[in-house]
């Protein structure tokens, strides 16, 4: 028995370290989807301007696929998360930023005006257990990280925290 609690001892910090891994790696990875899918977003629904909350961009134009899939539009929600984090968008706070189409003349009924910028963040549900770091984008497309807080939004210009 002691042998099997010494051996419990030195393994399961190191498996909460790769869970917590795991968990980074899938919020980077739903970052960079949002980053995808509002780039198309603008280029085809937004004329230019870009979606304001998951569930915005996860409609799909006629006879087209949604910008993101279902798992990132419910990541946002009260009591959903994706792979231990909660993944939003958000309008840029930064005082320049403005509409550019009315919600009503995107090409997939979106429910806000699209915008000059956006703001994407993915936050651990439980700092500490399924994630260390928080992480932010915006339409620069860099991927910035904080691990005491989330990323401040808007993300400051020349903010040397970044993964790309």
């Amino acid at each position: 028995m002691a042998i099997i609690g010494i051996l419990a001892a030195i393994a399961i910090p190191g498996l909460l370290r790769a869970r917590q891994s795991g968990n980074e790696a899938s919020a980077i990875g739903s970052i960079k989807a949002i980053t995808a899918g509002q780039t198309s977003y603008a280029s085809t629904c937004g004329r230019g301007g870009y979606a304001q909350n998951n569930t915005d961009l996860a409609k799909a134009p006629p006879n087209g696929s949604p910008f993101i899939t279902l798992d990132l539009e419910e990541a946002d929600q009260a009591g959903h998360a994706k792979s231990g984090y909660q993944v939003t968008i958000a309008d840029n706070n930064d005082a320049t930023n403005g509409d550019v189409t009315v919600a009503a003349n995107t090409c997939n009924g979106s429910s806000a005006n699209s915008r000059l910028n956006y703001f994407a963040r993915a936050d651990p549900v439980t700092r500490g257990e399924t994630g260390v770091r928080s992480f932010g984008s915006d339409r620069r497309g860099t991927i910035y990280f904080e691990t005491t807080m989330p990323v401040a939004n808007p993300i400051p210009d020349g903010f040397s925290n970044f993964i790309q």
